[in-house]
């Protein structure tokens, strides 16, 4: 056979980047993929705050999944991006949502509870230094030995490129953004 001289890992390190849409979407596949599989899912979300329809969508199948499913929003909202709902946040209380979700994305990966630990925005938080490199390069490297971990969000630390094993850059060819449509419920959020 062809796939003979073909090794298995016990588990990877998958990486959603990039200015295009597809992020969260790519990861919630994941999700269902593995939930598919009987595997144990994390889905910590580090940005997003408010009721998006991925966050409705977790929580009416988290009972279907019983303990299968952990969901944690851990998020302030989009950090000095313009984002309405979070304006009157301070930067020191993002900084501290963004710690406290890490510790609980930290919790999830290294107890071995969990084959698939989803940390959905995580690259944005750290690029907009409210967590630092050093964070995400210990979160992948102290991660149980049978953990996935999947890395969402723009500007991933191509420095870290060498810990992970699938890495994906979304590229945005259009988005009607730019032409001064709103985001659409459902498509975008």
């Amino acid at each position: 056979m062809a796939f003979e001289r073909y090794k298995t890992k016990e588990s990877v390190v998958v990486v959603f980047t990039g200015e295009g849409k597809g992020k969260t979407s790519a990861s919630i596949g994941l999700m269902a993929r593995a939930l598919g599989n009987g595997w144990r899912v994390a889905f910590v979300q580090f940005i997003k705050h408010w009721e998006v329809s991925e966050h409705v969508f977790i929580k009416q199948i988290q009972p279907l999944y019983e303990k299968k499913l952990f969901f944690y929003k851990g998020g302030k909202g989009f950090y000095n991006a313009g984002d309405l709902s979070a304006k009157d946040v301070t930067l020191e209380e993002h900084k501290l949502a963004a710690e406290l979700t890490l510790k609980t994305a930290m919790k999830c990966a290294s107890s071995g509870e969990y084959d698939l630990v989803i940390c959905d925005e995580i690259n944005n938080a750290v690029n907009d230094h409210l967590l630092k490199t050093s964070d995400l390069k210990q979160l992948i490297l102290k991660r149980h030995p049978k953990t996935s971990l999947c890395l969402t969000g723009r500007n991933f630390k191509f420095e870290l490129l060498d810990l992970v094993d699938i890495a994906t850059d979304m590229k945005k060819l259009t988005h009607h953004f730019d032409k001064n449509f709103l985001a659409n419920k459902g498509i975008d959020y």
